[in-house]
């Protein structure tokens, strides 16, 4: 199963999928841990990159990079975890494209997913977690953190509530494998309730060795 975690900035994404492979392994499930961008040497280069605060990307050539991370992510990593029936959780996919770059760079999101669909060679996640959380509190969490904010985080806030609106689309488009949970429950809540989505597949159970 691939499943994967998604939602604004400051919506606690890295906890989740955290708290997810822990529960998960704990259960015995042979499971691969990834990230976007990143998640392969090459990957990682490009996510230094595109957050590096001092670089200014063209939104094209930002898509464009995106989508070169997300296929060598596939062909090194994910394609093969399935392959052997792997459990798969990535921190982010190609629906983070859709948002970012299609809602908030202005690209559209036809050309974004289709440009993923080449990159990706039509692989879409079975279950994606979308961390719903008002703009308000993404907001007040990002300026609460500890050090420099990257280059995506130091975007305006119409940058931001265009990326939230465009995920608001996605979860009506694809309604059939996006679920919507509140980024506001505590942690241990949100688990309980991330994990009883995967159990509801039969996910988690499908996994275990």
């Amino acid at each position: 199963m691939f499943v994967t975690v998604e939602g604004v900035e400051g919506a606690g994404k890295s906890t989740l999928v955290a708290a997810l492979a822990e529960a998960l392994r704990a259960r015995g499930a042979d499971l691969v841990v990834t990230r976007e961008p990143g998640g392969t040497p090459l990957g990682e280069r490009v996510r230094a990159l595109v957050l590096d605060p001092r670089e200014s990307i063209d939104p094209l050539a930002e898509a464009l990079l995106m989508a070169a991370s997300r296929a060598q992510l596939v062909g090194a990593v994910i394609r093969p975890a399935l392959e052997r029936g792997a459990f798969v959780l990535c921190d982010r996919f190609w629906d983070a494209s859709v948002a970012y770059q299609g809602y908030g760079r202005g690209l559209g999101a036809g050309p974004v997913i289709e440009l993923n669909r080449v990159a990706t060679r039509d692989l879409s996640p079975d279950l994606t977690l979308l961390l719903d959380l008002p703009q308000e509190e993404a907001l007040r969490r990002m300026r609460s953190r500890n050090g420099e904010l990257d280059r995506v985080e130091l975007e305006s806030v119409a940058f931001h509530r265009r990326v939230a609106e465009g995920y608001a689309d996605l979860a009506q488009r694809f309604a059939q494998r996006i679920v919507i949970l509140d980024a506001r429950l505590a942690p241990e809540a949100l688990a309980a309730q991330a994990l009883a989505e995967i159990d509801r597949r039969g996910g988690a159970r499908g996994a275990a060795r």
